[in-house]
């Protein structure tokens, strides 16, 4: 028994920001007070709250401490586990009351969430199997196997209401339905871990902060199906979720929860890991499959869809990370369990990357139904700098944008939909007022028109027509009518491409020429950019009755492009000027403008 036990976070986001070096030193110091007897040291997943890591949670009382760097745990270990006096300095602090907040569950950011996919995320050591099934793990996988039927659990798979979080939303039971009774003997079970949107990360913080989640998963879906192989995709960028997924897979196999008859039952189930090379496209089901087998990742049409011809022409079924983390909860607690949260036709909790101009950026679970506002002010934290909201992104770069009138629309699938956005796996990306919405909608129209395979003529010419005004409108040499061809070109985009990269691909664009028109047309008629934001479209100026002649801003230009003598007013070479912005950071008497 120990008498407190101390968790550092170890996901991706805090060991980028030096947890290894806390960790190592408080082993040291721990030992060197000699209480390594008494204080247990734990590695975690992630806790979610990744822009105040390391984050280190001393329990049993749950005092939380953010920002720890290696210099600071000799005085935490003294004052805290030694003398029992919390040290206050690392605490979290309200970004809007500033009020200081020693519990970890006392805190805004986590209070307001509700945690079924990251139930053990930040709370069990992801390398331990002994841990996970001290949650509960693989207690799902152990009804299931004896006392369902695979039909049984499809149904109960079915009332829970579980829809693919991936993106498209489709109901999770009725697709094991469709791969379950296509004939054949082999069957395949994948999980899709081939996450690429900009700015999310929600499947790479399951897979290294709860590995074993995923795998007990499939493990259910491949009993469910009739499948006795399964493949993990992942993307190669994900070292560390590789990594602890090879431990999970080895654990697993080591106690008898994959292999040849598992728990007795005879069942049979083996899992692979599959290194993706990171191109967006295979995230997408055929062009998945295709890269598994050894092939370029390209789609191909459908039908015959996965669940009729799949991996090596045999039938499979598709999830992703979060889909597959679901499923042990809904074995284990029931399905009533699972939908009593959420809405009508939306249930469970949904996972967001949460990042942008917003105070708290991490990874925040929600119950479905939640207000837009409610994950941007209360759990985020709010706007940065308390600057206006603009906008949210909402399902990656094939998502939409929803302005401030939309911001209490509520988190589910049809509302979404109906708003011109979608789910999408969980990006949600919040802009404040200095962001110029044609540049955001460029930003991830690039990225798809990057990541096109180039197989189909829509997606691969029509996102590049499309970029190409989106360029030159913020470049300022939009025209008159370039609206209106964007909106024409995209809705053929979506209509005739392929795969569902091509089918979203110009939603953003969509959105925001619909909801941000005045923005499209203040670049192309009147050559500016409200938020300031395209260096093309920018002048600035000096206000003579401000300017002191101080010749701070002459001497921040990096052009040389500011000229004037001393206590007289200064000229700005608007040739020369490259629109950086030095000159006004320097001048604290505001006679700097954009013109």
């Amino acid at each position: 028994m120990y008498r407190s036990h101390v968790l550092v976070c170890s996901g991706t986001g805090c060991t980028s920001s030096g947890c290894v070096e806390v960790q190592e030193n408080l082993e040291k110091e721990l030992s060197n007070n000699k209480l390594e007897n008494e204080v247990k040291l734990i590695q975690t997943g992630c806790h979610g709250l990744c822009e105040l890591g390391p984050i280190v949670i001393v329990y049993p009382e749950g005092t939380s401490y953010f920002r720890v760097e290696g210099k600071d745990v000799k005085e935490l270990v003294e004052e805290h586990l030694l003398k029992g006096r919390p040290v206050d300095r690392l605490m979290y602090k309200e970004p809007i009351s500033e009020e200081q907040v020693p519990y970890y569950n006392d805190i805004n950011f986590y209070k307001k969430q509700s945690r079924i996919v990251l139930r053990n995320c930040g709370y069990i050591d992801p390398e331990s199997i002994e841990e996970y099934i001290a949650r509960g793990g693989y207690d799902g996988l152990s009804r299931a196997l004896s006392e369902f039927s695979q039909d049984e659990v499809i149904e109960e798979v079915k009332e829970s209401g579980l829809r693919g979080r991936g993106g498209a939303g489709f109901p999770t039971g009725v697709k094991w339905g469709f791969a379950r009774q296509a004939p054949g003997d082999k069957k395949y079970i994948i999980c899709n871990a081939d996450e690429g949107d900009p700015g999310a990360f929600m499947d790479r913080s399951i897979l290294e902060g709860d590995p074993h989640s995923v795998i007990e998963g499939m493990a259910i879906g491949g009993y469910a199906i009739g499948a006795d192989e399964g493949y993990i995709y992942v993307r190669a960028e994900y070292p560390l979720a590789i990594k602890r997924l090879r431990k999970a897979l080895e654990a697993a196999e080591g106690l008898g929860l994959l292999g040849e008859n598992i728990l007795g039952t005879g069942f049979n189930f083996k899992l692979k890991i599959k290194e993706g090379a990171g191109a967006f496209v295979c995230g997408e089901e055929t062009a998945l499959m295709a890269s598994i087998e050894g092939n370029r990742g390209m789609p191909r049409p459908r039908p015959p869809f996965p669940a009729q011809k799949g991996l090596w022409g045999k039938p499979s079924n598709i999830n992703n990370v979060e889909t597959l983390a679901c499923v042990p909860v809904i074995l284990s607690e029931g399905a009533g369990s699972f939908n009593s949260v959420g809405t009508e036709n939306s249930k469970g909790t949904k996972v967001f990357a949460l990042t942008g101009k917003i105070n708290n950026t991490g990874l925040v679970e929600v119950p479905m139904g939640i207000k837009i506002k409610d994950i941007i002010y209360t759990i985020g934290g709010g706007i940065q700098e308390d600057k206006a909201f603009k906008a949210v992104q909402i399902g990656g770069p094939s998502g939409g944008c929803l302005p401030e009138d939309k911001i209490d629309l509520p988190v589910d699938y049809d509302s979404l939909t109906q708003a011109g956005a979608i789910m999408g796996s969980g990006g949600l990306v919040v802009m404040d007022e200095e962001t110029c919405i044609v540049d955001v909608a460029r930003f991830f129209l690039k990225f798809t028109q990057t990541e096109s395979c180039g197989k189909c003529t829509p997606c691969r010419e029509g996102t590049k027509r499309m970029l190409e005004i989106l360029e030159r409108i913020t470049q300022g040499e939009g025209k008159e009518g370039d609206v209106e061809l964007l909106e024409e070109l995209g809705s053929m985009v979506k209509e005739t491409s392929l795969c569902g990269l091509g089918q979203t691909a110009p939603n953003p664009v969509l959105s925001t020429t619909k909801h941000f028109r005045d923005e499209y047309n203040a670049h192309i008629l009147d050559r500016r950019c409200p938020a300031g934001a395209c260096s093309d479209l920018l002048i600035y100026k000096i206000l003579e009755d401000k300017c002191k002649g101080c010749t701070k801003c002459v001497k921040a230009c990096p052009q040389d492009a500011i000229t004037g003598e001393k206590k007289e007013v200064h000229v700005i070479d608007q040739d020369k000027c490259i629109k950086c912005g030095a000159c006004v950071d320097q001048c604290k008497f505001e006679a700097i403008v954009l013109g």
